[in-house]
């Protein structure tokens, strides 16, 4: 679940619902290529103050529900994203690389919305869970943590 932030002279709860949809929509997310996505999802918590609080796929698109802080407007979290993940899907899954040709992983376009602390959250869940045909949960954040 999400936390209240606390940076000097300000406290924020900022949440994000990001789609990702693959490049030609094709569906890449099965076994491997799930567990590179999440385990590098992960990772980016470790070096950028943001918080993958779920991740989801869908055969050919990604559902993450993302907290972060006010100095990272949400163009710089979906760059950070799409560029680090895409770099290690191609590194840890050649297979995937050769399927688009050596090009890109996901497509030019996202979808973001932002979320409410109070009511929303649990909706955006929801949606997450119930849109597409086969949603499957990769990651679920439930554990309390600071920045």
């Amino acid at each position: 679940m999400s936390e209240y932030i606390d940076k000097s002279h300000n406290v924020t709860v900022l949440l994000y619902h990001l789609v990702f949809p693959t490049k030609y929509r094709r569906a890449f997310f099965y076994g491997q290529v799930d567990e590179v996505l999440r385990d590098v999802c992960l990772k980016i918590e470790d070096r950028y103050q943001m918080k993958f609080l779920e991740i989801g796929t869908d055969e050919d698109h990604v559902h993450f529900l993302v907290q972060s802080i006010p100095t990272y407007p949400v163009t710089k979290l979906v760059t950070i994203i799409k560029s680090i993940t895409t770099r290690e899907i191609f590194r840890l899954c050649p297979h995937v690389k050769k399927q688009l040709w050596g090009g890109e992983f996901w497509s030019d376009g996202y979808f973001a919305s932002t979320v409410g602390k109070h009511g929303d959250e649990g909706t955006i869940k929801r949606y997450v869970q119930n849109q597409g045909k086969e949603y499957s949960q990769l990651h679920e954040d439930r554990q309390l943590s600071r920045f």
